[in-house]
């Protein structure tokens, strides 16, 4: 299993309501991309005051590589992704993505 971890930091201006949507957005493609298993998303609750100004992050579990490299060039994603970048602190710099084997 691809456990795809992406951490954001948000423009200040961008509501807590656009940013659900683009999570919601985002989980939309678990119905087209198989081996799309699960997502979550939120604010960061770590106490540890560690997130170097990431405070928003979601996690996708795919059943492999190849249906997380599926997910990446899926127009639908390509969209969301980019409403997702323009709503960062600085556009692209604003994002970390880390995949790892679980």
């Amino acid at each position: 299993m691809i456990r795809h971890c992406v951490f954001a930091r948000f423009r200040a201006d961008v509501t807590e309501e656009a940013r659900n949507g683009i999570y919601a957005e985002l989980e939309s493609l678990r119905e087209v991309v198989p081996g799309f298993l699960a997502m979550s998303a939120g604010p960061n609750i770590s106490p540890e005051g560690l997130h170097k100004g990431f405070t928003e992050g979601f996690v996708i579990d795919f059943a492999d590589e190849t249906a997380r490299d599926a997910y990446l060039v899926h127009p639908a994603h390509q969209a969301a992704g980019g409403r997702l970048v323009a709503a960062l602190d600085g556009g692209i710099d604003g994002l970390i993505v880390f995949d790892i084997a679980v």
